[in-house]
């Protein structure tokens, strides 16, 4: 668990296993990707969720679910990270940046070379700001995005691109 303890609010980041932890993190993105953005129709899960390589995160502020993400790999020291969410009433926290980090960090734990993810537009300065770079314009679930990608801690290499 990565904890971050800021002025005004505690935000700390964990593997979501079964139970609770995994309802939590899947409550969390029906609220944004389904609910608020209305980028998915009725519920935004998919293969992946079911996958047991897939890694799901849940962030919390002072204690209480407030964000996701989703890694899982793609092969070839390739791991994708999606899901990106955190509920609206705690967007001012800080919790996106030790969501991602934490992403990155786990996958590179898990001896990835390199992670890619496809932000929505609005989000791509935030990515780079993490070090992310920019390598296209994509349409992903229906939608605009920004296909971004990372080196992973450790990694020996630089990969290639898939």
């Amino acid at each position: 668990m990565t904890r971050v303890v800021g002025a005004r609010a505690e935000v700390s980041c964990r593997l979501a296993g079964a139970g609770a932890d995994l309802a939590a993190h899947h409550r969390v993105r029906h609220a944004v990707f389904v609910a608020e953005q209305r980028i998915f129709a009725g519920s935004d899960r998919d293969a992946h969720d079911d996958d047991p390589g897939t890694l799901h995160v849940l962030g919390l502020v002072d204690g209480e679910p407030a964000g996701t993400v989703r890694l899982y790999p793609l092969g070839g020291g390739w791991w994708q990270g999606d899901r990106l969410a955190v509920l609206t009433g705690h967007r001012t926290a800080g919790l996106g940046g030790p969501l991602v980090r934490f992403a990155v960090a786990t996958a590179g734990a898990a001896g990835g070379e390199r992670m890619v993810a496809h932000v929505q537009p609005a989000n791509e300065r935030f990515f780079v700001r993490l070090g992310w770079i920019r390598i296209a314009d994509v349409e992903y679930v229906g939608h605009p995005h920004v296909r971004m990608e990372i080196p992973l801690p450790g990694a020996g290499v630089q990969g290639r691109r898939v």
